[in-house]
Formats: C-alpha cells, structure tokens, sequence
C-alpha cells in the first residue's frame, strides 16, 4: 500500500509512534570538547521534529574513553543529563520520539582525541581502514566489565533525560562490532573465541541497558544498530550478521542496519544479488521490527523499503535538506520537497556550521548540492563513508 509509512506502529513496550518514518543518527560534530550539548544541537533537532515518528540522536559516548572523534556527544556523567534533557524535549515536537544513540568507539579513536590516552578495543590489532590508524590497547576483563556497566548507566541517564528509547551503536565498526568481529577480535578468554563466543560482550552490553530500561516507570525501548559485513579477511559476512540478528531479535525492540543504500546486496558475493534488508527482515520477521535505511529520499523509496520487509524506513541525508518531509508527503505538497541542498540554505535549515563543512567535505558526492557540477554518486555498490572508511579528523 503506497505511503504505508505514515501508519503508527506500537512496540511490544508500550510506546507508540505516530509513523513509520525514522530519522536516522547523523554525526552533527557540534558538542563541547567535553560531550555536553550546544545550542546549534538543540536548535538543529528542533528543526526536525514533528515530522518523523522518531529521530534518533548522532552517537553519544558511554565512557571517557569511548569518545571517537571531536564534537561528539557524551553521556559518560551524570553532567550531561541536563544538556540531552533540552535535546529529548526539543525532539519531542508533535509527537516525535526521542531516541539516544550510545557508543563506545573502541579503536575507531586517536590518542589525540582521547587526550593521551591510547584508543582501546577487543584486541591489541589496529584498524585497516584508515591505513594510518593506531594500533589500540586491549582492554582487561575487568574493564570490558566497566564498560559493560557504562552502557547501562548511560540508559539510566538517558531515561532521567527523558529520552524514549537508546540505540546501541554496534555497528560501523564501533567496539562492540569490533567484539564480535574475527578482524579485531582474536582474545581467548571469555570475550573471544568463535562467533557465538565474540557475541558475549554485545549480549552483556544489551542486558545492561536492558536492565536499566526496566527500571522506568513508562515505555522505554532498546534498539541495536547491526552492519552487514565488513570487506576485510578475517570479517563479518552476511552469514554471522543474520546469526547475529536471530540471537539478539528477541532481546531489543528494534533491529536498525547501517548501510548507505537499502538497495544493496552483498560487497562479497556479488553472485548474490538478493537486497541485505530482505535477508534481515527473513530472520527478524514476527520477533522484532526491522528499519531499513539508506538513500532514502522519495516516497517511493519509503514504500520499497517497507515492500522488502523492512517495518520502518530511516532517513537521514534528506532529512538535512528537508525538514518538513514527513509534513509535506501528508499534504500531498511533494512538488515543494527539497531533494538538493544549496549551500547557501545550511543556516536557515539550522544545520551546525561545523556539520556543514563536513557534509562539503565527506558527504558532497551525495548531498545533492545545487552548485556541484559533478555527476552525483550513490552507495549502492559501496560502503558509506560512516561505515567505517571515513578520513580521521
């Protein structure tokens, strides 16, 4: 059914959402040095609310040591709960719900960034991708335990700010991705061993929130954002990603991939031309809801997303270029939907001067910018630059 999107959903949990239009998490890089939420954050997520059923946050970090790069989100300490309260109130416009995302970076970190410290992860083995990336410090079983109870602690903070949901960030190579990973993950105690062991330290992070989520006295749901695959020998493949989802699908309310385009079939068997949503939605369909994501700018890509199972479609880069998209296909006023950027709009559309420069620098290719002259690009046969490819800063 066409614009099936605009149709509520109830989770298990309780919470309701007004429709199936998610905005997906996009790094602003706009937070204090020290994670704390700034002016041009609060007044960007306003921008934005009041259209989709939900928007969840760029990344926020649960550690001190989990930042991974500047301008990011923290919720590492009980100081932040006032600055992501301003973010969750500003979201909730309308009706939107609000959504944090939480992350440990791992490896996917400098020693400058950290302040000194060395970038940690599940083994001592550096990332290939930036081919300058450090090699990280393993962490001990006692600090994977911390860590554990640091992403709890951050769902606690997130349900005193009055968020509606968190979103675990295991995906775009991020350290619990790193965990499960046969590429950074190559420990023999408890944390490692085959794929079902590496999945001990997602698991515990999982009840750990799930524990603290619990606890609120209203609805309150976790989701969990999964990569497919990664292209380095030993990787992820689609195989222990579909292993992943059927263990976890009855443990979040939520399964969100990251991909660059929903379009896209395998990066490592190009015989397989089936779309990577298709296979999730196979494994998570009638045990949790699946939101697809990935170039999605019409409503047409809305109801395709939808069509391969998938039972919410995020958008994120046309979301920066037109806020007012759920608003505008509800009235049917598509023909004023914004589906290019012009440069010279990025303040009225409250988009942070320092996300600006970096959507002009990394995203260009597919912003849709009005004065580029180059043939657009798309990431269909590709990996985003978020997903693990991306220039350090």
């Amino acid at each position: 059914m066409a614009n099936e999107f605009l149709n509520g959903y109830t989770f298990k949990s309780g919470l309701t959402v007004k429709n199936r239009i998610v905005m997906s998490p996009m790094t602003t890089m706009t937070s204090f040095y020290n994670g704390m939420v700034t002016s041009d954050e609060v007044a960007y997520y306003k921008k934005r609310a009041g259209g989709p059923g939900m928007i969840v946050t760029g990344v926020a970090n649960v550690s001190e040591n989990g930042k991974g790069f500047e301008g990011e989100l923290s919720v590492a300490s009980d100081d932040m709960i006032p600055g992501l309260a301003k973010v969750a109130a500003a979201i909730h416009h309308n009706g939107t719900k609000a959504i944090l995302q939480i992350f440990h970076a791992g490896r996917k970190s400098t020693t400058k960034i950290l302040r000194g410290d060395q970038p940690v992860s599940a083994s001592p083995l550096a990332a290939a991708y930036p081919p300058d990336s450090e090699t990280p410090r393993e962490l001990t079983s006692d600090e994977v335990e911390a860590i554990i109870d640091d992403f709890g602690q951050a769902t606690r903070r997130a349900v005193t700010a009055g968020f509606d949901g968190v979103e675990l960030h295991g995906a775009n190579t991020y350290l619990l991705q790193q965990f499960f990973s046969p590429n950074s993950n190559q420990r023999t105690d408890q944390w490692g061993g085959d794929r079902a062991q590496r999945l001990a330290f997602p698991l515990a992070a999982i009840a750990s929130a799930r524990a603290e989520a619990d606890k609120a006295n209203r609805p309150f749901i976790i989701g969990y954002r999964l990569s497919p695959e990664e292209i380095e020998t030993p990787g992820i493949r689609i195989d222990d990603s579909l292993f992943f989802a059927a263990q976890i699908r009855d443990l979040v309310d939520y399964l969100h991939i990251s991909m660059g385009s929903y379009k896209r079939s395998s990066l490592n068997d190009k015989s397989d031309t089936e779309p990577l949503l298709a296979k999730f939605a196979a494994v998570v369909s009638d045990h949790t809801p699946l939101i697809g994501v990935g170039s999605v700018e019409t409503p047409e890509d809305a109801d395709n997303v939808l069509a391969l199972g998938a039972d919410f479609a995020a958008m994120g880069r046309e979301l920066i270029r037109e806020p007012q998209w759920v608003q505008k296909v509800e009235n049917n006023d598509r023909t004023s939907i914004r589906t290019a950027l012009s440069p010279y709009d990025m303040s009225d559309l409250a988009i942070p001067a320092v996300m600006q420069v970096y959507l002009s620098e990394s995203f260009k290719p597919v912003m849709h910018f009005t004065t580029d002259t180059d043939q657009a690009q798309d990431y269909q046969n590709q990996l985003a630059p978020m997903e693990g490819f991306e220039k350090k800063l």
